[in-house]
Parts: C-alpha cells; structure tokens; sequence
C-alpha cells in the first residue's frame, strides 16, 4: 500500500493540492542552497520553490549591489531603461543582471511587476482580512496573520516568502554603520516602516490597476496596508515556519482521512 509515485502529476487533483497546501518541512530543509535534484518536472517534495524569475534576480540584484544605496526604492529610475528590461523578462529571455544594470532600475522593475500582477501577490479576496489584522495586536495578531498566509496559493506563499526575506535585509542595512578598520559604511535610510509604505500598496491591493477609485484609498486602509506589511516584513520568519504543534495536529487528522500520504510523508522524513 506504500506510494511510489515520484511527481504530484501521477496523483489525483485532491492529493496534489493537500501536497501544496501543506508545505511540511524541517527547518533545514528551508534553505535556498540546497539541491533540488535532476528531475525537472514538480517533485513530489511539496517545498519546491515557485518563485518568478523577475523577482528572484531583482532581489539578488540589490541584495549584492544596492544594499548601500542611499534612497533605494525613492530615487527615479529609467522608464526606457526599465521598460527594456521588463520586456526582455516578458519574452522569456534569461535576462542577466550585473554591476552594469543600475540599481535604481532594477528596483523600479520588482516594484512594477508586483502592482502590474494579474492578482496582486497577496489575493485581492484576502485583502479585507489581512487588513482586520491590523487593529490586533501581539500574539493575536501574529497567529491571525500566520493563518491567512497558510491560506495562500503556493506560488504565492513562496514568492511573499522571499519578498519579505529581502525586505528584510534592506532594512537591517537601513542604518550606517563602522567596518573592520573604522570607515563609515553608510546606510540605505530605508527602514521597515518606510518599506512597508512603497510596497503594502504594491503587495496588497483593493482592487485591479487601471479600475476607478484604484487610488482612492482612504486614510484608514492606507494606515493599515502599512502596518500589516511591517508586521509581515518584521515577523516573517516566524510566521512562515510551521509549529511542531500545528505539524502533529495535521499528520493526526490525515491518519484519518488520507492514510497513504500520509505513510509518504512520514518514511520521507
């Protein structure tokens, strides 16, 4: 009765999506280095990053040469210079960003494909919830959020995850700091707060671009975009890390309804 099947295509619709919605792992397991073997179809290990290209090399890209760039985000970019990259993205083209690419462009592009995104990377029919969460506070807050992201597509949730990851890092260099032989290195000036405020519109969103009323967002929702994106931003490696509790809890209900995914997911670990 074991399962031997070695792709999420060679198993029923319902599941395949309790593979991708359960995205159980190990810490370790977590880290972008490790291999993901030869096979190029989906693996049936259900951490497989599904992450766009555009936003893995844009983050990338910043993270090796604009980590001191004073304004990153604020300062203009080439719209000629953008637009010619996004449409190279666009074709398909293994698009290669180096020392030469300005980091003001490239910047410029993530935030572009992420407000031009079909459904914005949170989904727009989330978007009144994760908003609720913003008059919370606490623990409450944190357990409220982490549910919701569960809640998410997996290309969603992965590329949210690495987003948040690189937003992260942005910050930590917000601030100037003393190398080993005493030079000042000098700070981004973008802390959470501020990044949260250029990208909670980007990352969620109301309503599609080019609608009316699109950028007639009261004070109120506004205040509260901002604010859940610095929690996301401050908190996301808690919340995207599976409790040990919650991991027991689910392999107890599944014994009961899906017994053979089950006996996978256990002998794979």
């Amino acid at each position: 009765g074991a399962m031997s099947v070695d792709s999420i295509t060679d198993l029923s619709d319902n599941t395949s999506k309790l593979l991708e919605a359960l995205q159980l792992s190990h810490p370790h397991e977590l880290d972008a280095r490790r291999s993901l073997g030869k096979k190029k179809m989906l693996s049936l290990n259900p951490i497989t990053w599904q992450v766009p290209r555009i936003v893995d090399r844009c983050c990338k890209h910043i993270e090796t040469h604009g980590l001191q760039t004073v304004g990153i985000f604020r300062v203009g970019s080439s719209k000629k210079r953008v637009q010619q990259l996004r449409e190279e993205f666009d074709r398909g083209l293994d698009v290669f960003l180096d020392e030469h690419q300005s980091v003001h462009d490239v910047a410029a592009l993530l935030k572009e494909f992420l407000r031009d995104m079909p459904d914005s990377l949170i989904p727009r029919e989330l978007y009144a919830a994760f908003l609720s969460t913003a008059s919370m506070e606490g623990p409450a807050q944190l357990a409220a959020l982490q549910l919701m992201l569960f809640l998410l597509p997996p290309c969603h949730s992965d590329t949210l995850h690495r987003l948040l990851q690189f937003l992260s890092k942005v910050a930590r260099h917000a601030e100037s700091s003393r190398g080993p032989d005493g030079q000042e290195i000098p700070g981004n000036k973008m802390t959470v707060s501020n990044l949260a405020t250029i990208f909670g519109p980007n990352v969620l969103q109301k309503e599609k671009p080019g609608e009316k009323d699109v950028g007639a967002m009261n004070f109120e929702d506004s205040t509260a975009v901002i604010l859940v994106l610095q929690r996301l931003i401050e908190h996301y490696q808690t919340l995207f890390m599976v409790s040990p509790e919650m991991q027991r809890d689910i392999l107890r209900r599944l014994f009961q309804t899906d017994p053979d995914v089950i006996d996978y997911l256990l002998r794979r670990k």
